[in-house]
């Protein structure tokens, strides 16, 4: 569109605020309130905090009742054709083999040994956060505490971080009380970069493996951890944005729920070694130019197989070098001790991380997808220009989609010196 794009859009969309952690999305507008359910005829809620480690009240508030004020506000549409809802493939947590396109019911946990009941949830979020304050914590200690007390909930019911945990609560509300209003729950895998719409290589901000291709290329990554069966489920953006374009016309006006898987496990596997490969052969040929203006060289990094492997590793290259550095403190009056703080805080990051990703990592379900094919056979069926609105990752050569496309579109749109 070029410099037409911000008329063409204003023409088109009208942008409201709001807060999908408030009844009625936090508008107080009534009369615009009342617009608003009088011409609404689709819903689509993709509004998420996507951090695994996120503070337990801002992601229960976001991604489990932020989930059922946007079922609220569309059950007041008077011309609504279909709610849609971005959820995870994830909330499945760390199952093996063949996983279903199945739904979550109210009280539902991954153990299968106790009922998980929401609104206690909310309330304990509230009685910890009170406390907190009555005890006078600052805010950095709060956000601390919050962080850890959402994977001590998460783990307790089998979740292995909060995102999915509290994802997983959403879709349980959104199944409890949509009272047959046309659902459509799409769980995407790793979202990547644009396929080819608008344009290849698309992305902002870096997601889930991004993270491991940028720390690789720079030249701070010294090692992989990856079961060697592990397969990388990834998917591109334009891929998940068509699937859900097609999935709200096909079901609109249709009074019942379906889920969609929309990933590459089942149709076009990668190996997570793949991607190993991969962005080795990319930043050998394309080194990162450092700060310095100097190439940074990568080596072939060592890959850990295990969490043993990771935790042996850890304890001889950093663990025990910390321990000399201590001793030499105490020997030389606290000399090193900015140093020592300063590693022992990144020793403890490193190893929060590899803990957070290990589900993913270590990942060797396939998620089925026989919902999302019956989809892209009804598309191709139809008059739809099936190009046009392409979710089908069986035409994804992985080679050429990480090696020309991804890893250049994130070194151009978000890799910062």
């Amino acid at each position: 569109m070029g410099a037409n794009l911000e008329s063409f859009i204003s023409e088109r969309v009208t942008p409201i605020s709001g807060d999908v952690c408030d009844e009625n999305l936090g508008i107080k507008d009534c009369t615009l309130r009342e617009e608003m359910w009088k011409e609404i005829d689709i819903v689509l809620n993709s509004s998420a905090t996507t951090n695994f480690d996120e503070r337990y009240d801002v992601a229960l508030g976001t991604n489990t009742f932020g989930a059922f004020h946007v079922l609220s506000f569309a059950q007041n549409c008077v011309k609504l054709k279909v709610l849609l809802h971005v959820s995870t493939a994830y909330v499945c947590s760390e199952k093996g083999g063949n996983i279903l396109e199945s739904p979550f019911y109210m009280g539902d946990t991954l153990k299968g040994t106790s009922k998980l009941d929401i609104n206690a949830e909310k309330e304990l979020v509230k009685e910890y956060l009170d406390r907190l304050r009555v005890q006078g914590a600052t805010n950095e200690a709060i956000i601390s505490t919050m962080k850890d007390f959402g994977i001590e909930r998460a783990k307790l019911y089998g979740w292995p971080n909060t995102y999915t945990y509290t994802k997983a609560m959403g879709e349980m509300l959104l199944g409890q009380f949509n009272q047959n209003l046309p659902l459509v729950i799409i769980r995407p895998t790793m979202v990547t970069s644009t396929y080819k719409e608008p344009f290849s290589g698309w992305i902002e901000g870096t997601r889930t493996i991004d993270g491991v291709i940028s720390a690789y290329g720079k030249g701070k990554l010294e090692c992989f951890t990856a079961h060697p069966k592990s397969i990388l489920d990834i998917i591109p953006v334009d891929m998940v944005v068509n699937s859900m374009i097609v999935a709200m016309v096909a079901h609109a006006n249709k009074s019942s729920k379906i889920i969609f898987h929309v990933g590459s496990s089942l149709r076009n596997p990668m190996k997570l070694y793949t991607l190993h490969e991969f962005i080795f052969r990319y930043f050998t040929r394309n080194p990162w130019i450092g700060k310095d203006g100097k190439s940074i060289k990568v080596g072939k990094g060592i890959v850990l197989s295990s969490m043993a492997q990771f935790h042996a590793y850890m304890a001889i290259r950093y663990k025990l070098p910390l321990k000399v550095l201590l001793l030499a403190n105490v020997v030389l009056f606290q000399y090193y001790r900015d140093m020592y703080i300063d590693r022992m805080r990144k020793v403890a990051l490193g190893m929060r991380l590899v803990e957070l990703y290990k589900p993913y990592v270590f990942f060797t379900g396939s998620f089925d997808d026989s919902n999302t094919e019956k989809l892209r056979v009804a598309a191709r069926e139809s008059d739809a220009d099936v190009h046009l609105f392409d979710f089908d990752p069986k035409c994804i050569d992985w080679e050429d989609y990480i090696m020309n496309t991804h890893i250049p579109g994130l070194v151009k749109y978000s890799m910062k010196p």
